[in-house]
């Protein structure tokens, strides 16, 4: 019944807000004044040989070809290169968007450098569909050494993850491990890691959600190591790992600054160490969002900050996501006469989306079901956005 809810509020919102669908256009003297004085260089011999050859978008050939105004005879080379990629697999969509990232791509040596690494990858037992993902997601790998990085770092990826089938699920999403001299970063961190008693499957789960923290150097990981001994994490617990990441994201002065922010929401010294051998995850939040939800949770005047100090993990929480739809159905139930009391906050952070529309929405939909569609789908959107940034 929600996502049918959430699924008409997408439609209404839009309908009601084409903004959201598409940028305002700009003024229309700002075509006049600026604009060709900027215009980027480009290359139409090379933009109307992607077009016409290769069916390449002319958006995307024109932005391929401001990023090689040298290449003045692109049917020497590239013809040949795109061709091949082609008969690989890749789509026209997919070479366009790794020559928008790494435009020189096409005025490589196919036979000395392209070939050779899609053959290893082959030979390796990745499908074709395997290495296109993985080389649409960091096409520079194609410009790695094959004997000083690719074949090492593929040797010792399959001998930690078991399977080149996993190795392929990993390479899809750090495919810049391939980059990177494993021998003097991964392999050092993991045997030191290890000896300090954390398992084997922890480390490898966190190559997997945190795959840059385990490429420190390896001096910087022995003194990660002995800051969160220091602060009095338990080796034995299971958070140990936890605690360890958590002191490699911050320096001296960001520490300090997420001291005070817990220090100002009433947690006392002995409280925030206990935070933090208990919860470290709680200290890779940024001080921003920390403040931001101590400022939210104020401003409705239903709680203080003694409810963070007593449900920490309040904080992991999203604010658009969870407690901004949550809080402004609440007002707007609190103002109709339809609840007297909200819950307590204990309750309404732990509480599902599910169950929260179960109890405070669905049964008075006409009054706030527009009002909480309406939280959810632009929490949503920012949160696709973000993505779309990232990407």
């Amino acid at each position: 019944m929600m996502s049918i809810h959430i699924r008409r509020g997408f439609s209404y919102l839009f309908s009601q807000n084409p903004s959201l669908l598409c940028k305002s256009r700009a003024p229309f003297s700002l075509y006049f004044s600026t604009c060709i004085e900027h215009q980027p260089q480009t290359n139409p011999v090379l933009s109307d040989f992607l077009v016409q050859n290769h069916h390449f978008r002319p958006q995307a050939a024109s932005q391929i070809a401001s990023g090689l105004t040298g290449l003045k005879n692109p049917h020497q080379k590239s013809d040949l290169l795109l061709t091949f990629l082609k008969e690989i697999g890749f789509s026209v969509t997919q070479m366009e968007n790794i020559l928008k990232s790494w435009p020189e791509l096409l005025s490589a040596n196919l036979d000395k450098i392209i070939k050779p690494k899609i053959k290893i990858f082959q030979e390796f037992g990745f499908s074709a569909n395997e290495i296109v993902e993985m080389i649409s997601k960091e096409p520079s790998i194609l410009h790695s050494s094959a004997d000083k990085r690719v074949i090492p770092s593929l040797s010792i990826l399959k001998g930690l993850l078991g399977s080149t089938a996993e190795v392929a699920k990993f390479l899809r999403v750090s495919g810049w491990y391939l980059k990177t001299d494993l021998d003097k970063t991964l392999v050092p961190n993991m045997n030191f890691l290890i000896s300090c008693g954390i398992p084997t499957e922890k480390i490898i789960w966190l190559m997997y959600y945190f795959p840059r923290f385990l490429l420190q150097k390896p001096e910087n990981m022995e003194k990660f190591v002995a800051r969160a001994d220091q602060l009095g994490a338990n080796r034995s617990s299971k958070m140990f790992i936890h605690s360890v990441r958590a002191v490699s994201s911050m320096n001296n002065d960001t520490w300090e600054h997420k001291m005070k922010a817990f220090r100002d929401l009433g947690f006392s010294e002995e409280g925030i160490l206990r935070l933090f051998r208990f919860e470290p995850l709680l200290f890779c939040i940024s001080e921003e969002k920390i403040r931001k939800l101590e400022r939210f949770l104020l401003d409705t005047g239903k709680y203080d900050l003694s409810c963070i100090v007593k449900n920490p993990t309040s904080l992991t929480r999203s604010i658009e996501k969870r407690y901004e739809p949550r809080f402004q159905v609440l007002e707007i139930l609190e103002g109709k006469n339809l609840i007297k009391n909200w819950p307590s906050f204990s309750a309404l952070y732990k509480m599902t989306d599910n169950k929260f529309f179960e109890k405070f929405v669905s049964p008075y939909y006409n009054e706030v079901g527009e009002a909480y569609l309406k939280k959810c789908v632009l929490a949503r959107k920012k949160e696709v956005d973000s993505v779309a940034r990232l990407d």
